[in-house]
């Protein structure tokens, strides 16, 4: 049972005529009633909701008023935005009011070009009243007809009234063109209403004349031709416009004209075209020429034109050749309209012509009609798009219902071509596992395919059937005849493979290749859903693969991982830099002064969830940083030294402060930055006037000799390389570089920096601890009267002891010494507390050693 939208309630209807009834007096409301009765009864309430009682008494009176006059087979149609000061009643909308005689396919043509022009429908009202017009149309009665089309009472005639609300536009130019178009649209819709029965009566002709043909085709394509017309007549097909050609001229001056007064319905116009360019047959590709001189009785195919009738979909065109004695095409008679909807929903096998081409195709095949292969077949052709089982060849059908075959069950993406006979188009089936169809891949197919044969896509098609693996989508590509570029369908299938590859097939092959098949494959099942939809939006799968490796370093070891990393396309001087922690993210307030210290700047964090399956979930907070001045990072010199000493800072075996600069600014790695830290908090002992954060902006900002400081320091103590004259040289090269710096206080900075690593005697920089790694601190041994400015007394000997954790001072003032060890809390002195211990030592226990302490 057809369930129907519910009608504006009486009480609606009611307060309407109440409302006519105050406006233009009893009389005249009660001449109005009948007509706004008739005018909202099938209107659905939600339609007019909210909408005022006055505006929808002055919309039927506008029609009502506006059908006052109408010239009978000519439509009236005006399109207009009432104002209430000009119109007496008002609309948010535009509103287009049309009278035409009823027929059928009016609401359906009007809203189909409405649509075509990208315009919202918000309210259509369509009733129809049996009019009685007089002397130049003007209007004597009218009453209501239902919904039979049947003209009323007194011998009227049965007009259609709509009142259409559609989306505002404003401007006479356009509101003349939506009239032009509107009343266009009308006049195909007369023409095919009125000439219905003359074209089914070239149908009838047509068939009598099949048997003129007998000689040049084969019976049983002759008896399946005449089935098929008859199929057609039997309200299969609507006809909407009939044309004869005939062929005229010999051999190169052959060519196709319109048979004069031939035209019928939407084919009346002989300037309107079925098939562009093929009034003169040398001129037309190869291919084409021989498709409309072979001898077929019957072409199927779609037309050139829109049908502006029913649906506005390209028309379809029936085409009957008549042949001469000699064999060639002597005339043709062409039909034009729309396939009904039970010709898409009803089985092939059951339709003249189809049914042949599908027995023919298995056929050929070789498959046995109940075996797996035949049944699988006939399955693939019974559900292949219904237009394309019209026009293709029994040959390409084949084909690609082999190809389609052949794929079964295989979750992969496919491609079949064909090409239409005429050259106007490109039809491509794209098979692909149905779990990637998206309307993303959708258009990345359509991108891929309008470049491949240089055309826009008109039109595409989407199946989803039952439990199959694959979805199937169906793209016709608009090309030009004669003109088609060259293409090969197994690159252009190779393209779109590509776009329709998942992230999880391209981190399965990165890993395959990365870690062979037994182990990529272990880890894919581990990682195939582990991250989440924003990574994979920015990150390929070939970055995941160093990600997966992080991941695991972190998952295993519970500590940090780290990648220092440019990604593609970054502006300017900009890297990232990840960070990798097991079971939760690390906290901002931890990383940002880390990262400041280091001379960045951090310009966004991005934190991503990775749940590998069946194991500890891991945080990766990705950092966008830069230098302070913006300019470039080396990463082939930064990044190794980089992570390294940001995870020693992490663990607390480096201290953070600015002297980490040096990483960027200079390249050096955690090791060498100690040493110059040592140099400096050693300095600040000895009370050099400037600060520690002086010495660090002097040091990154004269990177060069801030290298060969630590450079000169591997010379003269490296045991495999230790070497007096090329520690001097390094001397004299940090000499002729300091004739570069500018400032007398940096000069001095640096001169106390070599001054220093000149006056050291010993370290323990190359002695490691007990598991092989650099010991916790730095000890440096250091000749006390080779020191610049250092306070006095100067002792013999002083050994300076660094580390993170603690720093400490040991004087002596000769080889045979005594003294203790001492607790300082005088964090910023503690060499001139112990100075002045070593003093009153000297003194205190001269008698019992040589030099007292």
């Amino acid at each position: 049972m057809t369930r129907h939208k519910p009608s504006v309630r009486p009480e609606i209807i009611d307060r309407i005529v109440g409302e006519s009834t105050r406006k233009l007096g009893k009389a005249a409301a009660g001449k109005a009633e009948p007509f706004i009765r008739a005018f909202y009864a099938h209107v659905p309430p939600d339609d007019i909701a909210g909408t005022e009682v006055a505006d929808l008494l002055g919309a039927a009176l506008a029609l009502k008023t506006f059908a006052g006059k109408r010239t009978p087979g000519r439509a009236k149609i005006r399109a207009y935005n009432p104002r209430r000061e000009k119109d007496g009643w008002r609309s948010p909308h535009t509103v287009i009011e049309i009278v035409n005689d009823d027929m059928p396919f009016l609401v359906d043509s009007i809203t189909a070009e409405l649509i075509r022009r990208d315009i919202n429908v918000h309210l259509l009202v369509h009733p129809i009243f049996g009019v009685r017009r007089g002397k130049g149309g003007a209007l004597l009665a009218i009453e209501a007809s239902g919904d039979t089309g049947s003209g009323g009472g007194g011998g009227g005639s049965a007009e259609s009234f709509m009142h259409i609300e559609i989306d505002e536009v404003s401007g006479s130019a356009v509101l003349g063109g939506i009239e032009s178009a509107l009343l266009s649209v009308l006049a195909d819709v007369r023409d095919a209403v009125t000439d219905w029965q003359a074209i089914r009566g070239k149908l009838d002709e047509a068939l009598g004349r099949l048997d003129d043909n007998v000689g040049h085709i084969d019976p049983k394509d002759a008896e399946e031709a005449d089935a098929f017309l008859r199929w057609l007549d039997d309200d299969h097909f609507t006809f909407l416009g009939y044309r004869e050609y005939e062929v005229v001229g010999k051999k190169t001056e052959r060519r196709m004209t319109v048979v004069k007064g031939s035209g019928l319905g939407v084919l009346k116009d002989p300037e309107t075209h079925v098939f562009e360019g093929i009034r003169r047959l040398a001129d037309l590709p190869p291919a084409v020429r021989a498709f409309l001189e072979r001898k077929q009785l019957l072409i199927i195919n779609k037309a050139n034109m829109r049908s502006t009738v029913h649906r506005a979909v390209r028309m379809d065109a029936v085409g009957i050749k008549h042949f001469d004695a000699g064999g060639k095409v002597a005339r043709e008679r062409i039909f034009v309209g729309l396939f009904t909807s039970t010709v898409y929903s009803r089985s092939p096998l059951r339709i003249p012509i189809l049914r042949t081409k599908i027995e023919r195709t298995i056929e050929r095949a070789g498959f046995q009609p109940a075996s797996h292969d035949g049944k699988a077949l006939l399955h693939i052709l019974e559900n292949f798009p219904r237009d394309e089982l019209f026009q293709i060849t029994e040959q390409d059908l084949l084909e690609i219902g082999l190809g389609i075959l052949h794929l079964q069950e295989r979750q992969r993406t496919a491609l079949f071509v064909r090409k239409d006979s005429f050259e106007r188009f490109i039809s491509c089936l794209v098979y692909v596992p149905r779990e990637r169809h998206d309307t993303t891949l959708r258009r990345k197919f359509a991108a891929i395919l309008e470049g491949a044969f240089d055309g826009p896509i008109t039109a595409f098609y989407t199946q989803i059937s039952g439990d199959s693996v694959l979805a199937r989508i169906h793209f016709i590509v608009k090309t030009t005849p004669g003109k088609i570029p060259p293409y090969d369908t197994g690159a252009i299938e190779a393209e779109l493979v590509e776009a329709s590859r998942s992230w999880a097939d391209r981190l399965r092959e990165v890993l395959v290749a990365d870690r062979g098949e037994d182990k990529g494959l272990q880890l894919l099942r581990r990682y195939a859903d582990a991250f989440p939809t924003v990574y994979l939006e920015h990150f390929s799968a070939a970055h995941a693969l160093g990600d997966i490796t992080r991941i695991e370093e972190a998952r295993r070891s519970g500590v940090l991982a780290l990648n220092l990393y440019h990604p593609e396309k970054a502006p300017g001087g900009q890297v990232r830099f990840k960070i990798y922690h097991r079971n939760y993210a690390v906290p901002l307030s931890d990383v940002l002064p880390m990262l400041e210290n280091m001379g960045l700047k951090v310009l966004d964090e991005v934190p991503y969830l990775i749940e590998p399956s069946g194991a500890a979930k891991v945080w990766v907070d990705d950092f966008g940083i830069e230098r302070r001045d913006g300019s470039a990072i080396s990463l082939d010199a930064v990044r190794r030294p980089f992570e390294e000493a940001f995870a020693r800072v992490w663990s607390g075996e480096m201290e953070s402060d600015g002297f980490n600069r040096l990483v960027v600014e200079a390249g050096l790695p955690w090791r060498k930055i100690v040493i110059l830290r040592t140099l400096a908090k050693y300095l600040r002992q000895a009370a050099i006037p400037f600060s520690q954060s002086y010495m660090e902006e002097t040091l990154s900002g004269n990177p060069k000799i801030t290298r060969l400081i630590v450079e000169l320091f591997e010379k003269r103590f490296e045991p495999a390389s230790a070497e007096q004259s090329a520690a001097d040289r390094i001397a004299a090269r940090i000499e002729k570089a300091l004739d570069r710096v500018e400032s007398l206080d940096q000069d001095r900075i640096i001169r106390r920096f070599v001054n220093l690593v000149q006056a050291a005697t010993r370290t323990n920089y190359y002695q490691p601890g007990d598991d092989g790694e650099p010991k916790a601190y730095l000890s440096i041994k250091f000749d006390s009267a080779r020191i610049d400015e250092l306070p006095l007394p100067r002792p013999m000997a002083e050994i300076f002891v660094y580390s993170p954790r603690m720093e400490g001072i040991h004087l002596r003032g000769g080889k045979v010494a005594r003294g203790g060890l001492r607790w300082s809390d005088r964090r910023e002195d503690f060499r001139t507390e112990i100075l002045g211990l070593m003093k009153a030592q000297m003194v205190k226990n001269a008698v019992i050693v040589p030099v007292g302490s």
